[in-house]
């Protein structure tokens, strides 16, 4: 029974003592400790053997037993200790939240009395500020009380003031009174609803009006609208009466100032009708004369009685402008049939250098009807289209360059341009028929020039050179565009370029396409083979002299000069037209125009060498190599078609020295001509023996490394080949090595012969195939059984996008096919010797 009760104990006390992890680790945290006994996981058997781990160790456990009870004789002391001082815990806490609450208790009533004192002393502020409220209103009300009873004062007395002066014709004193009237009864405007208010009012419309009637009057008195001005000049009267005007409706002012320009530009009228002499164009210098002595003359007698800010001699000149532009309209669609070119351009002339003096003179505020505004910049445009140099000069090389000469600074605009040269635009349509003439008895001189002086002579510098006439037909172009477009920038500057696109192809298809020399068929009976071999007589081949062939690279120079500045002419079009119109400008056609002449004065160099080598090559197809018996330097007709390429290549590269491109374009033309044409002849060089293949490789390797050389062949100055051409010039040449070593590699057997083929030429066509047998002479029953395994050994293509057959094999580097030339030379010459 007593152990029962021991572990009933036990298992009690363990489930009391028994912690949650976080309470155990915040434990061991606060009184960290080593002690087993202070393990949460303490086990009682471990501890019993780590104190007697063997059976000598239990001799001392007495002094064990008594270490423990030591222990917990300490642990009992504590426990009553802690247990003793919380005995008074619980009373002393109830103690202080007792008086915690007594304390908040009296914080509270402390609160409520401040906030009564506060409400008090709000009640009481606001008592004081109505009272200061009232008071503030008071004063404002008194205060405008006062203010409109004296604008009341100053109005009632103004207009009894104004009134008086009125009649009186005191001006001087109006014109300050008047601003003041006006200006005080703004504030009344909420107050119209008086009836005396509203009767002020309209006393003062009533003496503004009756002034505006009074000062017309006075005008209309001094200044009467038939007969002559009073003498002796304005009056002080009239001086004040422009301060009044400035002040009542704008329209009297108006008014004032149309009757006296209109007064002022009477005698103008009187003077130059329609039925007088000095009407007419050619007199057109005394009207400008007569407005200058007008203005001269109204600054002396009238400068000072209008104010500076009606602008009254701007506005006299800008009258005296618009009635010129109507009455020369009238004039001219009179006598049309009497106007010519010359006077037509002798009076634009005239009208602009004054339009232009009003420009330097005046700044134009009076043409949009802001008197006292400045007219505001206006965008910047170039006063000369193509940049033309100021000195005149005749210079070429000058002419040429002056299309890429920096931009000059732009002229500032002419805010008068056009308001009396308007009228001249109607009648321009005479200008432009004289320009369309001028131009084409222009053309007419450069081809009898041309046919005067012949080609440019070979050896000189005239040869490949831009013929002056290019030069001179544009910069008569550029004086017709400049001309033009200080006449109009509308309709007539596209008529202007339809005209110039009218004879810019004239110029092409007369001057340049027309003077290229002529394609010939030979007529003396041919060359002979032997002949072809021999290279003086060879010589002969070339059909173009060195003169047409100068010819021919000054053509196409002038082309391509002709082609960029029509290009930059365009643009200049563009720019001094209306931007309504731009889209109307257009010379796309005339630059492929230039572009066709180009190309074809190349294919004429082309077909020139192409031609002069022809004879060589056929003279390689009609040799009989199957009879060569040893391999020599290069044959014959390799040397008359390099001859024919040193005769030519170094004239044409030094004629088109200015235009690089056109001469790589002529060498790329050239390879791609002769190349395929000298694979064509070789295919024709049936049957061939081993040796003649050996030496027609050697006489292929001569002439790929010319042609490699062929822009820099003849010259001191050896450059870099394109890339572009040399790529071009590889390809080709190897593909005609592939095919000879095809024909010296031996037939048996037929397999390894027909993959050499197919690996070497990469090319599935049987015909060529076929061209392979003849050259070695196969018979008929060997070539049926070659070609039956030609087709048998071709590799199936993949099927591209287009489903059909495509072949790809990689061809020998050039670097690899120079290595294989070098050692066939050298086999070569060890045969030789």
């Amino acid at each position: 029974m007593m152990e029962d009760e021991e572990l009933e104990f036990v298992e009690d006390l363990e489930a009391i003592l028994h912690l949650t992890p976080e309470v155990q680790l915040a434990i061991e945290q606060v009184f960290p400790s080593q002690d087993p006994l202070d393990r949460a996981d303490f086990n009682a058997v471990e501890y019993i053997n780590t104190l007697f781990p063997t059976e000598q160790s239990l001799a001392n456990i007495d002094d064990v037993v008594n270490n423990i009870r030591l222990k917990i004789r300490r642990l009992d002391d504590n426990i009553r200790t802690v247990v003793r001082g919380q005995t008074n815990v619980g009373q002393d806490g109830r103690q202080a939240l007792e008086e915690a609450q007594k304390a908040i208790q009296q914080l509270f009533g402390k609160i409520k009395d401040i906030k009564d004192k506060a409400e008090k002393s709000e009640q009481m502020v606001k008592e004081i500020t109505r009272d200061i409220k009232q008071l503030d209103h008071a004063k404002r009300h008194l205060t405008t009380s006062i203010t409109t009873l004296n604008h009341l004062h100053m109005l009632a007395g103004g207009v009894d003031s104004l009134e008086a002066m009125t009649r009186k014709r005191q001006y001087g004193e109006v014109a300050n009174l008047l601003q003041g009237v006006v200006n005080v009864l703004e504030h009344f405007q909420k107050y119209m609803g008086i009836p005396q208010i509203r009767q002020l009012s309209e006393r003062v419309k009533a003496a503004q009006s009756e002034l505006g009637t009074q000062i017309l009057a006075d005008f209309e008195e001094t200044f009467p609208a038939q007969g002559s001005k009073k003498s002796g000049g304005p009056s002080i009267v009239l001086r004040d009466a422009c301060l009044v005007a400035n002040v009542l409706d704008p329209r009297i002012k108006q008014e004032i100032i149309k009757k006296f320009i209109r007064q002022h530009l009477s005698e103008y009228l009187v003077l130059f009708q329609e039925n007088q002499d000095v009407a007419w164009l050619d007199k057109i210098d005394r009207r400008y004369a007569w407005i200058k002595r007008q203005l001269v003359d109204y600054e002396e007698k009238y400068g000072r009685m209008f104010p500076e800010e009606w602008w009254m001699t701007e506005r006299i000149a800008v009258e005296f402008c618009h009635i010129t532009r109507i009455e020369l309209a009238k004039l001219m669609r009179t006598r049309a049939r009497e106007i010519e070119v010359k006077l037509l351009l002798f009076a634009i002339q005239r009208t602009t250098n004054f339009e232009g003096l009003l420009a330097k003179r005046f700044s134009g505020c009076t043409l949009n009807d802001g008197p006292g505004q400045k007219k505001p910049e206006m965008p910047l445009e170039p006063t000369n289209p193509f940049l033309e140099d100021e000195s005149g000069e005749d210079n070429v090389s000058e002419k040429e360059e002056d299309l890429d000469r920096p931009k000059k600074p732009k002229a500032p605009d002419n805010p008068f341009h056009g308001i009396v040269s308007k009228c001249f635009e109607p009648h321009l349509y005479v200008y432009i028929e004289s320009q369309d003439k001028n131009l084409g008895e222009l053309i007419d001189r450069f081809v009898a020039d041309f046919r005067a002086q012949g080609p440019p002579k070979s050896g000189t510098d005239e040869g490949g050179a831009v013929l002056p006439s290019c030069a001179d037909l544009f910069v008569y172009y550029k004086k017709c565009m400049v001309q033009c477009s200080q006449l109009s920038t509308g309709e007539p500057m596209i008529a202007l370029s339809t005209i110039f696109q009218k004879y810019l192809r004239e110029y092409a298809w007369k001057i340049l396409s027309g003077n290229l020399p002529k394609t010939s068929t030979n007529s003396g009976g041919g060359l002979t083979i032997s002949s072809l071999l021999k290279e003086k007589e060879g010589s002969e081949a070339a059909k173009f002299t060195m003169e047409e062939l100068c010819l021919i690279c000054s053509i196409l120079s002038t082309a391509e000069y002709c082609l960029a500045t029509t290009q930059q002419l365009e643009e200049k079009l563009k720019e001094k037209v209306d931007k309504s119109l731009m889209e109307r400008i257009n010379l796309t056609g005339e630059m492929d125009t230039f572009s066709t002449v180009i190309s074809n004065s190349i294919q004429l160099l082309v077909q020139d060498l192409d031609a002069a080598c022809d004879p060589a090559l056929t003279a390689m197809s009609k040799m009989p190599w199957q009879s060569v018996e040893h391999v020599g330097d290069q044959s014959p007709y390799v040397t008359s078609v390099i001859m024919h390429i040193k005769q030519n290549v170094p004239i044409i590269r030094d004629n088109l020295a200015s235009t690089r491109k056109y001469f790589t374009q002529f060498c790329i033309k050239f390879t791609n001509s002769f190349i395929p044409k000298f694979i064509n002849h070789l295919f024709r060089c049936k049957p061939i023996s081993m040796v003649g293949a050996e030496q027609l490789l050697l006489d292929t390797h001569s002439l790929k490394t010319v042609l490699l050389d062929l822009p820099s062949i003849g010259s001191q100055v050896v450059r870099k080949a394109p890339a572009s051409y040399t790529k071009i010039v590889v390809k080709g040449m190897t593909r005609a090595e592939m095919i000879l070593k095809v024909v010296m590699a031996p037939h048996e057997p037929s397999v390894v012969f027909v993959d050499n083929y197919i690996k070497l030429l990469a090319d599935s066509n049987p015909e060529t195939f076929q061209k392979i047998l003849d050259m070695k002479g196969l018979k008929r029953s060997e070539q049926s059984t070659m070609l039956e395994l030609f087709r048998q050994r071709l590799p199936t293509p993949p099927s591209g996008p287009d489903g059909g057959p495509s072949l790809s094999f990689s061809a020998p580097t050039p670097e690899q096919e120079s290595s294989r030339i070098r050692k066939l030379e050298k086999l070569i010459k060890k045969r030789i010797q």
